[in-house]
């Protein structure tokens, strides 16, 4: 007659790693995507008195091409003016990411816009240069 042996239950470590690199890759992957953009797709031109100002409420990219950008979305600039009009223009603050390249009467044509929408604080993005 055999006995029967009792088995000592046995915690498998290996798939529990990799599950938990899974994880913890997932969630880095997640949280990457919920901080806000920090840099702009932009060579921004240089100057010895940029300031760090607050947070801006909306970010536009205008590129060497002439195209502008707007929460990743290529927009035009009567796009612009609707969008900036559906909020409170008097109290949004614009700033304005030009590329090194860019055309100055491109910019000029996007600060108008923001004006004609009723947005008075509008900025301009540039590097610090020590």
């Amino acid at each position: 007659m055999q006995y029967l042996e009792m088995k000592k239950g046995r915690v498998e470590i290996i798939p529990m790693i990799d599950i938990m690199l899974f994880l913890l890759i997932f969630f880095i992957m997640i949280t990457v995507h919920m901080i806000p953009s920090q840099g702009l797709p932009a060579h921004l031109p240089g100057s010895s008195s940029a300031q760090e100002l607050p947070k801006p409420k909306v970010i536009l990219t205008l590129h060497a091409d002439g195209s502008l950008e707007f929460k990743n979305k290529t927009i035009t600039l009567q796009d612009l003016e609707t969008r900036l009009r559906q909020g409170n223009p008097s109290e949004t603050q614009v700033t304005i990411a030009a590329d090194k390249g860019a055309d100055i009467q491109a910019l000029v044509k996007v600060m108008d816009a923001c004006r004609h929408a009723g947005v008075t604080a509008i900025g301009l993005a540039a590097k610090p240069v020590s």
